[in-house]
C-alpha cells in the first residue's frame, strides 16, 4: 500500500451554470477501496441527467465530481486489499470518474483485458454488469429462449444483444426507432430489427415467434411503450424494466399484464447496498471474464474526445449523433 497524499487533480464538475472544470483534492482511499489513475472515460446517458441537475442516487448537485465509468492503473490500495496492487490495469464503475483519479470499492473493479486499450475497457464496465444483471439475473435467461431490447442501439442496448447470444439466447430482436441504427443491429447479434414507432411492431414479434410471443424483454424504454411491450410478450414472459427514455410515467393495461401473467421486474443500481454491487460484479465476470477478454463484447466507440472536449462529448449525446459509446481520454 502507498502513501495516501493531498495533491491535487482536474476534474470535470457541475457548477451553477453546467460543465466546469475545477482542481479537487485527489481522493484517499479507504481501507477496501483502490485509487485508480484515470485514462479514459465513457459517458452514459445518467451523466447527462447529473449534468442537467438531477440526482443519480448520491450522485448530483453543484460541486459535484461528473462520470461513472472509466479504465486506468490502480495508484494506491486501501489496508484490507489483497487482490489488486498499484500498477495493475483496472476498468469500474464508480461516482466521480470524470477526473484525474477516482476512488471505487476493490469488488467492484474488473481487470481490464490483456492487450485492450484503455480507451476501449472504459466502454465495457457499465454495458457488462447492467445487462448481465438484467438478461441473466433478473430476467432468468435460458438457452433457446427469445429476447427483445428495447432501444437496442445504445451502447448498453448493443451489449444486452451482445451477451444475449453468448448466454445461449436463440431469436433476438432489437429496437431501435433510427432506421440507420437498426441496419447495424445485426452486426451485434440481432436476428431481427424492429422500429418501436411503428404501431404494428408487436405484430412483427408475434409473427417472429411463431405467434407466441418473446420469452424476455428487456426495456430501456417504459413509458407510453409498455402496453405494445406487453402485447409482444409470451404468456408467462418477462419484461425487466432497464431505463425510461419514453417516460417515466404512462398508462398501464393492468388486465393484459394478468391475462398473459408477465413478470414485470424493475431493476436500478441507485438502491443496491454496495455488498449487493460486490456480488452483482462478481457473477457478472464469472460469466463473461472470458468473452470480455477475447473482443467479442467489443463495442463500437463512435468518437473520442480529449478531457477538455468534454463539453463537445456531451453536445454529441445530447444530440444522439452517436452509435455505441462516446469516450474521453484523460492525460
Amino acid at each position: 500500500m502507498s502513501q495516501a497524499t493531498s495533491a491535487m487533480m482536474k476534474a470535470a464538475i457541475r457548477d451553477d451554470h453546467g460543465l466546469a472544470f475545477a482542481e479537487r483534492p485527489r481522493p484517499t482511499p479507504g481501507p477496501e477501496d483502490v485509487l485508480v489513475r484515470v485514462r479514459a472515460v465513457a459517458l452514459n446517458r445518467a451523466d447527462l441527467g447529473v449534468l442537467a441537475g438531477h440526482m443519480h442516487g448520491s450522485m448530483g448537485g453543484p460541486g459535484t465530481v461528473l462520470g461513472m465509468e472509466f479504465a486506468g492503473e490502480v495508484a494506491e490500495v486501501g489496508a484490507q486489499v489483497r487482490t489488486l496492487r498499484p500498477g495493475d490495469r483496472v476498468m469500474g464503475s464508480s461516482a466521480g470518474a470524470f477526473a484525474g483519479y477516482v476512488r471505487a470499492d476493490h469488488g467492484c473493479v474488473y481487470p481490464a483485458p490483456a492487450g485492450m486499450g484503455f480507451e476501449q475497457a472504459a466502454t465495457l464496465p457499465v454495458g457488462l454488469q447492467t445487462m448481465h444483471d438484467a438478461l441473466i439475473v433478473n430476467g432468468r435467461l435460458k438457452a433457446g429462449e427469445s429476447v427483445l431490447i428495447q432501444g437496442a442501439s445504445s451502447g448498453v442496448g448493443l451489449m444486452a444483444q451482445l451477451i444475449a447470444r453468448k448466454m445461449g439466447a436463440g431469436l433476438v430482436i432489437g429496437s431501435s426507432t433510427n432506421a440507420g441504427r437498426r441496419a447495424r443491429l445485426g452486426e451485434f447479434g440481432a436476428d431481427l430489427a424492429i422500429d418501436s414507432a411503428d404501431p404494428a411492431w408487436p405484430d412483427q414479434v408475434r409473427e417472429a415467434t411463431g405467434g407466441k410471443g418473446v420469452d424476455l424483454i428487456i426495456d430501456q424504454l417504459s413509458g407510453a411503450t409498455v402496453n405494445a411491450s406487453m402485447k409482444a410478450a409470451a404468456v408467462l414472459g418477462r419484461i425487466v424494466n432497464v431505463g425510461r427514455l419514453a417516460g417515466a410515467r404512462a398508462e398501464f393495461d393492468f388486465d393484459l399484464h394478468a391475462l398473459k401473467r408477465i413478470d414485470y421486474i424493475g431493476v436500478t443500481h441507485r438502491t443496491r447496498s454496495l455488498a449487493e454491487l460486490r456480488e452483482e460484479c462478481r457473477k457478472t465476470w464469472a460469466d463473461l471474464a472470458t468473452s470480455a477478454a477475447d473482443g467479442s463484447l467489443a463495442l463500437p466507440v463512435s468518437a473520442t474526445f480529449p478531457f477538455e472536449r468534454l463539453g463537445e462529448a456531451f453536445d454529441m449525446m445530447r444530440a444522439n449523433r452517436h452509435f455505441g459509446k462516446i469516450v474521453v481520454t484523460v492525460d
